[in-house]
């Protein structure tokens, strides 16, 4: 089994969208590139005890990336990644910071 949440994403536009959302309240996620929405919402369910209404996600691809050195050229890629975006039900909110 693998693990569905893999860190909350805190970023400067998701703390806007999460601050704008006074009806249902958004927050973001990096989550498995393999998981499914009904495997994300079963997962921030029973992590965070809350009632899930909305999961959006987002796949991003790896950029390639070149560094010129010494030696010569040297390329590769950056990890791909898949992020969620999640609103919960009214009234209810997810503690992030909490765990740390």
């Amino acid at each position: 089994m693998h693990t569905v949440l893999v860190r909350p994403l805190v970023t400067e536009k998701m703390t806007g969208v999460s601050e704008k959302a006074t009806k249902n309240p958004k927050y973001g996620f990096i989550v498995d590139i393999n998981a499914n929405k009904i495997e994300i919402a079963r997962a921030i369910k029973t992590k965070f005890d809350v009632d899930v209404i909305d999961v959006n996600t987002i796949r991003y691809k790896g950029k390639t990336r070149t560094q010129f050195t010494k030696r010569g050229r040297f390329s590769g890629k950056t990890a791909k990644f898949k992020k969620a975006i999640v609103t919960v039900k009214e009234g209810q909110s997810i503690d992030i910071f909490g765990e740390v």
